[in-house]
Formats: structure tokens, C-alpha cells, sequence
């Protein structure tokens, strides 16, 4: 089975057209999540404090258990 290189780049490009939007969508939900959770931790500075040292507490108690 010989590929040339040309049957390389040509299924490269194809991959990239299929991949492309794909991609640009993906991006796109990652910012809007950011943008929510950010927005969220401004209006609940306090409850995500208190959250984030009950998952500290908990992993730390999980690891001191190995």
C-alpha cells in the first residue's frame, strides 16, 4: 500500500475542513461556559469560597488515606 505525499496532504485538508467548525464551536461553548461560571463567582464570591475549601477538605482527607 504506497501513499504519495499528495494523497497525505489531500487527506490532511480533508480532515481539517470536517475538523474546522467542529473546533470553532467547541471554542465558542468554552467561552460562554467561562464567561457564565466568572459571572457567577463575581454575584457569589462567599458560596464559592466555602465550596472550594469543602473540595480541598475532602481531597485532602481522600489523599491522606493512601
Amino acid at each position: 500500500m504506497d501513499v504519495n505525499p499528495q494523497q497525505l496532504q489531500d487527506k490532511a485538508r480533508q480532515l481539517q475542513e470536517n475538523l474546522l467548525p467542529q473546533l470553532d464551536e467547541a471554542r465558542r461553548n468554552l467561552e460562554d461556559m467561562n464567561t457564565r461560571v466568572a459571572g457567577f463567582i463575581r454575584a457569589n464570591p462567599g458560596t464559592c469560597l466555602l465550596g472550594a475549601v469543602a473540595v480541598g477538605f475532602i481531597i485532602g482527607r481522600i489523599a491522606s488515606r493512601r
